[in-house]
């Protein structure tokens, strides 16, 4: 997959910049991403013709998918997401204004951004898990690479890049020895657990019990309810799309299905 990036910050970012954290997160997807993963990705910048983005004329985009780094902290001024792109195209946004006023390095947005477009293009998929909540009923998580982990990075060739969420992480079964992120680290002495929540993150998910999507973090966290708020404000995030997209058109279905018992709570 090619991924197209398209540089509309109004020079507040260059080029020049643009490419060095491109490098960095090619190098990520390559060397940490997809031996664990086994699929990836190439990021390439291209020029724009255009000061704004586009939902349904991808005219710059000369790849699969295409990223906007827009220097703007809200989507009503752009033109929809891909969901409703009439060619299916992927498509997100990472919005410069946005990261600094969570205090994020917009590198790490794009690279967060890069790595859940590889795990879900369509913004569509989701895997049966338990409530996060802890009440041991079952319900659809969102198939994230790293919003649980988004408020760690690393860095590469001295550019900050996100952390990420491993295979096992996704399993219900907390392995021996297993690694459910890539930094693996610990807090209060504990590493991630499968369909966890590290300090900063967040997990989105469908229960068909209610036929809602909703998020979670963890108790008093206010750095994650920081994140929350702000992604709100500004429309943006992926659980957005999965609540206006596709997602919530089988979420609609699954809730039709409980209500016939044919799913157990």
């Amino acid at each position: 997959m090619i991924i197209t990036i398209i540089n509309l910050t109004s020079g507040k970012v260059t080029d020049e910049e643009v490419q060095r954290v491109i490098r960095a997160i090619n190098r990520q997807i390559a060397e940490d991403f997809e031996p664990y993963w086994s699929f990836g990705a190439r990021l390439r910048l291209e020029g724009n013709s255009s000061s704004t983005p586009s939902k349904q004329s991808f005219v710059d985009m000369r790849g699969d998918a295409i990223l906007y780094l827009w220097d703007k902290a809200n989507v009503k001024d752009a033109e929809g997401y891909h969901e409703t792109n009439n060619k299916g195209i992927p498509c997100g946004y990472v919005f410069t204004e946005l990261s600094k006023k969570l205090g994020e390095e917009w590198s790490v947005t794009l690279s967060h951004e890069a790595l859940e477009l590889l795990g879900d293009a369509q913004v569509n998929l989701l895997v049966q898990g338990p409530h996060p909540n802890g009440s041991g009923k079952v319900v659809f998580h969102s198939y994230e690479m790293c919003d649980a982990v988004q408020d760690e990075s690393y860095e590469i060739d001295g550019v900050k890049v996100s952390n990420f969420v491993l295979p096992l992480y996704f399993t219900e079964t907390n392995e021996a020895g297993g690694r459910n992120d890539f930094l693996g680290r610990e807090y209060d002495g504990k590493k991630l657990k499968s369909f966890g929540i590290n300090p900063g993150g967040y997990v989105s998910f469908y229960n068909p019990a209610t036929g809602k999507y909703g998020d979670y973090s963890r108790k008093g966290d206010k750095r994650a309810a920081k994140r929350f708020e702000l992604k709100e404000q500004a429309g943006s995030g992926r659980g957005n799309l999965r609540k206006r997209g596709s997602g919530a058109l089988f979420g609609k279905k699954m809730a039709a299905k409980s209500k016939t018992g044919k799913v157990k709570q």
